[in-house]
């Protein structure tokens, strides 16, 4: 891992930027703090949707969900968090 100052990384920025290029990591300081890191670009992985058909059918399911209460977004009420908790929990 490389450690260049600010000045140094933008009179050597296209330098930098060949060696990130090649996977290599430049840390860049500030006053000999480190302030940013240079790294490889990565492409963002996002969910993948088909992923869950995927498993259902390699599961033999149908659904993953089996159960959502008809209320389950309905307000809670306004003294939910100060009630203490039930005995059995």
């Amino acid at each position: 891992m490389t450690t260049v100052s600010i000045k140094e990384a933008k009179n050597r920025l296209t330098e930098l930027a060949r060696q990130v290029e090649k996977g290599e990591t430049i840390v860049v300081t500030r006053n000999g703090k480190p302030v940013f890191d240079l790294v490889p670009h990565q492409p963002k992985r996002g969910l993948r949707l088909d992923a869950v058909d995927e498993f259902k059918k390699r599961h033999g399911l149908q659904s993953i969900v089996t159960f959502i209460a008809e209320d389950f977004d309905a307000p809670l009420p306004e003294d939910f968090l100060l009630r203490p908790l039930p005995d059995d929990a």
